[in-house]
């Protein structure tokens, strides 16, 4: 008799997070080298992973593309790994996603009125739907920044103190867009500070909101975020935390070294291993303790 074995969906993954208190790890990419950092790194691990690419990401390594070899991954090894279109800026952007075949889209209306963004994210939601009823749609309220690097201060406008995401906001924009999972704005930022340590998440109000809207919360701007931090967030209702920065920095710190200590080579495969190898460890790093190892 042959077993049919069917690849967990990945909202069941999230459920299974949910249930355990643990968190998925969320990580961009912009080339294959990165993709094989943090396959590799899962799959020694034996745990499921989202690979994300923002809207200039997929722009460069190419949106069918993110979507068709994350997929490939997912046959051949028979492994949840599972694609992410990050930040989607405008409907046209989602839309785009959404029928290259990503697993899951984010609406990023979070610098929009809360009005402007309910309407937007609701729309994307029933297209989404309409084209796969099994894709998770994705919004967020607060304005954390807009780009994964190092930063000499915190971004102007971005949701700190008074400006975070609030309960009763929360729970109007879930309800109200029909959203699967839900960022909020709890002191998180996107990128990492150059001189000085990443704020401290309120755990309180990532629990206050939990609560409110019982759907999945996504951490984003996990970069830089102390470990004591992530844990606490972890066990107060967030189930998936999205690195890039660090992944990044990693990189680029390791590609210097490796040209400047073998100034002739020119193989590329040569040059970039010790990349693969520094962006390996990070995520490793970030999946034990999100997985609670």
């Amino acid at each position: 008799m042959l077993l049919l074995i069917i690849m967990k969906t990945l909202k069941q993954i999230i459920k299974e997070a949910e249930e355990k208190n643990i968190a998925i790890g969320h990580f961009n990419i912009s080339n294959i080298e990165g993709l094989w950092a943090i396959f590799n790194s899962a799959k020694e691990l034996n745990v499921p992973v989202i690979i994300g690419a923002s809207e200039g990401e997929r722009e460069f390594f190419g949106t069918k593309q993110v979507v068709d070899v994350v997929k490939s991954l997912r046959e051949e090894f028979d492994y949840p790994i599972y694609c992410n279109a990050d930040h989607c800026h405008s409907f046209d952007s989602l839309k785009n996603a959404v029928d290259s075949g990503f697993d899951a889209v984010i609406f990023d209306g979070s610098k929009l009125s809360l009005e402007e963004n309910i309407e937007i994210t609701k729309k994307c939601v029933e297209y989404a739907k309409s084209i796969n009823p099994d894709i998770l749609m994705e919004g967020e309220i607060g304005y954390i920044g807009g780009s994964s690097k190092i930063l000499d201060e915190i971004p102007e406008g971005v949701a700190l103190g008074e400006m975070m995401t609030t309960t009763e906001d929360a729970k109007r924009f879930v309800d109200k867009t029909g959203v699967d999972l839900f960022s909020p704005a709890v002191g998180n930022l996107h990128g990492m500070l150059k001189n000085t340590k990443n704020p401290e998440l309120n755990i309180e109000r990532i629990k206050e909101i939990k609560e409110a809207v019982e759907i999945p919360l996504v951490l984003h701007g996990g970069s830089g975020i102390s470990d004591e931090d992530f844990v606490k967030a972890i066990e107060n209702g967030i189930s998936v935390v999205h690195i890039n920065t660090e992944i990044r920095l990693a990189y680029r710190q390791a590609l210097e070294k490796s040209l400047k200590e073998n100034p002739d080579e020119i193989a590329p495969y040569k040059i970039m291993k010790p990349v693969v190898d520094s962006m390996k460890e990070v995520v490793k790093n970030r999946l034990e303790l999100f997985s609670g190892m």
